[in-house]
């Protein structure tokens, strides 16, 4: 989440005439996140999220975004659920860009999650990975797979090392390996691909949903239990960042409960792992050599990934995330 379009009270007056939720009372905008702008909007007296799909959003992905929330939400799964405009559809169009306007998910992010936290994420996204699986009318592929990550790296590779003087080799070497060992036929459906803490929502301590899935594509489930393992299981400071064994097995153990991992994803989890890592710590790398200033948007830093790409790396195996 974040905000590159500005809107002001005309502008919700006007995108909400084209639907049945009632006038604009207040607005407010959500900088988290890198993608599409957002905000927090009340109507009527209820929260609502308006998304604004900004430039990296293929125009083509949005039916399939607004109808993996629809069934997601058919099926009780918690995450927000597209409301529908005058038309019938859920995605309209505000001065040449697409929108949607979503429920609001009660609950809040926590910046890092405890062992039973991991372990409820754990089984949620085992959940997802089972329902997902029985939605056979829509898919689409990852834009952000391995076939990506060498054209991204072509393009900051002369830049990065205003970064970290280390880190074009760093990656060069990274995307060796990870090409190299990559798995090619694991179990494979639609994952979230993007379960890090500010999309995961909590009341009163417990899971409520996720939000979010402008991401999601069709992938194999145990690369999104590498960005878990990336995203929620490593603590401490930037230079002193260590990975949390304990929280790894909690997730694994919520996970299991509802989906068991095959032997082959499991020898795999290393490689998925460096390989997960290498994605963030890219995109994370071209944000912060290209921001938009006209935006208001929290770049993310970059070498937090690199931390958690040398311990993957360096990893002997599976043995080292617990199994």
């Amino acid at each position: 989440m974040a905000v590159y379009t500005k809107l002001e009270s005309k502008d919700f007056e006007k995108i909400l005439q084209n639907y049945k939720i009632g006038k604009i009372e207040k607005y407010s905008p959500i900088t988290e996140g890198i993608e599409n702008t957002n905000y927090l909007i009340l109507a009527d007296d209820i929260n609502y999220i308006l998304t604004i799909y900004e430039k990296r959003v293929n125009e083509s992905d949005l039916p399939f975004f607004a109808q993996l929330m629809q069934d997601l939400n058919k099926n009780n799964f918690k995450c927000p659920k597209p409301i529908v405009n005058n038309s019938g559809v859920s995605i309209s169009k505000y001065n040449n860009k697409s929108l949607m306007i979503s429920s609001f998910l009660e609950g809040k992010p926590k910046k890092n999650l405890s062992p039973a936290e991991c372990k409820q994420v754990g089984a949620e996204a085992a959940k997802l990975h089972l329902l997902t699986s029985k939605f056979k009318n829509i898919n689409r592929a990852n834009d952000l797979s391995i076939s990506s990550w060498k054209k991204i790296f072509d393009q900051v590779k002369d830049q990065c090392s205003k970064i970290h003087k280390d880190l074009p080799k760093l990656i060069s070497q990274n995307l060796t390996d990870v090409e190299k060992n990559w798995p090619k036929n694991l179990p494979s459906g639609i994952i979230h691909a993007d379960l890090f803490p500010d999309n995961i929502f909590f009341k009163d301590n417990q899971f409520n949903g996720i939000i979010d899935f402008y991401f999601s594509c069709n992938d194999f489930y145990a690369f999104e239990i590498a960005i878990c393992f990336n995203a929620l299981c490593f603590d401490g400071s930037e230079k002193n960042l260590s990975f949390n064994v304990t929280k790894a097995k909690n997730f694994m153990d919520g996970y299991q409960s509802i989906r068991k991992v095959s032997i082959e994803e499991v020898d795999s989890i290393k490689v998925l792992s460096q390989g997960a890592a290498l994605r963030f710590l890219m995109t994370r790398v071209f944000d912060a050599l290209n921001p938009d200033h006209d935006a208001i948007v929290k770049i993310k830093d970059p070498i937090e990934y690199l931390t958690r790409l040398e311990f993957h790396k360096n990893s002997k195996g599976p043995e080292e995330y617990f199994f």
